[in-house]
């Protein structure tokens, strides 16, 4: 039985590992303070954008470099359901909008103290059993309304990921800055302590 519920011990060490640099990360980031991520929904501070774009980035470049070198790195691509995206985007938005994180911001600030992010994840978890209880009929009906298949972004459009990985470069550096402008405007601490949400 626990063959199936586990991995082996090295993957589970590399994997707790990688999990506490990620916290740790995401801590210094300053994404796990609640008025950081309502600062992003209201338009006021992009942190929480920045570092998402940023992990993109270097998440792009390392795995579609290592399989430029010929490694090994599988992509594990789920099928692209688009109702079910949008269905699933909203309540996710919701959610995030409402609690002020998301699952890994959210275990990253109870690590960071704060109290008020161990309800929702509690609440997560809940809903992931649910959802887990109420796939069979949601794979029915819902999940199969706008099936699309294994798609990726570059095979729907027919090009490289590279050249979505660059366009995503050359169009984050303006932004970035039109981002920097708006929170030196709005007075937003770059230590995120005295972020004004008025």
């Amino acid at each position: 039985m626990s063959e199936t519920l586990f991995a082996d011990p090295g993957t589970l060490v590399l994997g707790g590992l990688t999990g506490l640099t990620f916290g740790f990360l995401l801590q210094r980031g300053g994404v796990t303070r609640f008025p950081v991520i309502l600062g992003q929904f209201l338009l006021h501070d992009f942190t929480m954008l920045k570092i998402m774009v940023t992990a993109v980035v270097v998440g792009g470049v390392g795995i579609f470099g290592m399989r430029a070198l010929g490694l090994d790195v599988p992509l594990h691509i789920k099928n692209a359901t688009l109702l079910g995206n949008a269905v699933g985007g909203i309540i996710f938005g919701i959610g995030m909008a409402v609690l002020g994180y998301c699952p890994g911001t959210g275990v990253a600030a109870i690590g960071d103290g704060a109290k008020d992010a161990v309800p929702g994840i509690a609440g997560m978890l809940a809903g992931a059993a649910l959802y887990a209880e109420a796939y069979p009929w949601l794979k029915s009906t819902l999940l199969g309304v706008g099936d699309v298949g294994k798609a990726t972004l570059d095979s729907a459009i027919g090009v490289s990921p590279w050249w979505l990985i660059a366009a995503i470069v050359a169009a984050s550096i303006p932004a970035a800055r039109w981002a920097g402008r708006i929170e030196r405007r709005r007075g937003v601490s770059r230590l995120h302590k005295n972020v004004d949400l008025r």
